[in-house]
């Protein structure tokens, strides 16, 4: 495997008698102004670099396809050439792309990394189609294109009121990233899935998760810490996918204890079915629009209030965010379901979502023709009919 020059940034100044931090960027974002906030809280207690992804920060472009693992090499390879000939441990922290880079590193480089934090990160980011589609999009558009749709995920709602200085320079260096990098990136996200790999992981790993992440939700951090050997999770309060700049006090406290090899905090009861439900909630709308769950919840009374909870919670925040299946296969199982229930009405709803899901008309035909082998051909007659009348809706709706 091929190693990609990647800028190293030195936040400390060089100590060999402290153990080395090495802090990673996510797509879009360079190192500096993502982790200087939350480097300045750790730098008593380590010696700390990072690193910018190609094109972006401090790194030359990309002038050509690179996947994760050549850039997880060159992280290796970084911490190797700064740890130098000490003894001392080696820790890794990285955010969203950086969080997929330090599950590599755990499966490629564990004999370099003494202990691995991944944060605002999942096992697997969307569909390889949606990132494809990016990549196309941004190469063409340019990555200024990005910014805000990148404002509305990155942040907790407030935060750019209340930071507008952290917020800016992070959606800065959005803006600065070299498209064609941008896209290198977005492709070789599309390749990743560690869902079957978690459980070789041997090292000490923390999955960490902001309460609000719409990207990676506390959900996918509970299931890296169970299925790896030896994993913790912990959840910070009001924080979406950029932990490191929104909650810097946050971050460098609970890395500095599991670096430390103690136990990490964990949430409550209350926050663990609190974060489930405000996970469930984002993917339940962007399954099934803003309009219809408004309707659901709107129209909720005091007979059916407790069911939509139970909907949300466990339905939509248990379920559909698990990393395990991608949204166009659930889409594909759910609508095969409804099928076979003779569920039209929920036949009609899930034919739209799986539309938003990525799933094309040609893919839905084929689905209902399979149903006809399995369902029954009477149950497929009407699921066309239903799902022909909800596709010419989808268009409507969407145009």
């Amino acid at each position: 495997m091929s190693q990609l020059q990647i800028a190293g940034i030195q936040f400390t100044e060089p100590d060999a008698s402290k153990p080395l931090v090495v802090l990673g960027p996510g797509l879009g974002t360079a190192v500096e102004p993502l982790w200087g906030k939350t480097a300045q809280l750790l730098a008593n207690d380590y010696e700390i670099i990072g690193y910018d992804l190609p094109g972006h920060g401090r790194s030359e472009p990309s002038t050509q396809q690179w996947a994760l693992d050549d850039l997880a090499n060159s992280v290796a390879a970084l911490a190797t050439q700064a740890k130098g000939d000490t003894d001392r441990p080696v820790y890794f922290a990285g955010v969203s792309l950086s969080g997929a880079i330090a599950q590599r590193l755990a499966v490629l480089h564990s004999d370099v990394f003494t202990r691995i934090a991944m944060v605002c990160a999942s096992p697997k980011f969307g569909t390889q189609q949606a990132w494809q589609e990016r990549a196309e999009f941004v190469s063409q558009a340019g990555t200024p294109a990005m910014v805000e749709r990148s404002a509305k995920t990155w942040f907790a709602e407030g935060f750019i009121d209340k930071q507008p200085t952290e917020a800016t320079a992070l959606l800065h260096s959005l803006q600065d990233a070299d498209r064609f990098s941008y896209a290198h990136a977005s492709l070789a996200l599309s390749e990743f899935d560690m869902s079957n790999e978690l459980a070789h992981i041997s090292v000490p790993m923390l999955a960490l998760a902001g309460a609000v992440d719409p990207v990676s939700p506390p959900e996918h951090a509970r299931t890296v810490a169970s299925a790896v050997q030896n994993g913790q999770s912990a959840v910070l309060d009001n924080v979406a996918h950029q932990a490191p700049t929104e909650d810097p006090q946050g971050t460098a406290r609970i890395l500095h204890a599991f670096f430390s090899g103690q136990q990490v905090e964990q949430p409550t009861d209350e926050q663990t079915v609190s974060d489930v439900y405000d996970a469930g909630m984002v993917v339940r709308r962007e399954v099934l629009s803003d309009a219809h769950v408004d309707r659901a919840t709107d129209n909720a009374d005091a007979f059916t209030e407790d069911f939509q909870e139970m909907i949300t919670r466990y339905a939509w925040g248990t379920i559909w965010t698990r990393p395990g299946l991608d949204r166009r296969m659930r889409s594909a199982v759910t609508i095969t379901a409804m099928v076979a229930g003779k569920y039209w009405d929920e036949l009609a709803m899930h034919v739209k979502a799986a539309r938003r899901n990525g799933l094309t008309v040609e893919e839905i035909k084929e689905i209902l023709l399979q149903t006809a082998i399995y369902c029954s051909v009477p149950a497929a007659n009407v699921a066309f009919s239903v799902a022909k009348e909800a596709l010419a809706e989808y268009d409507a709706e969407e145009a």
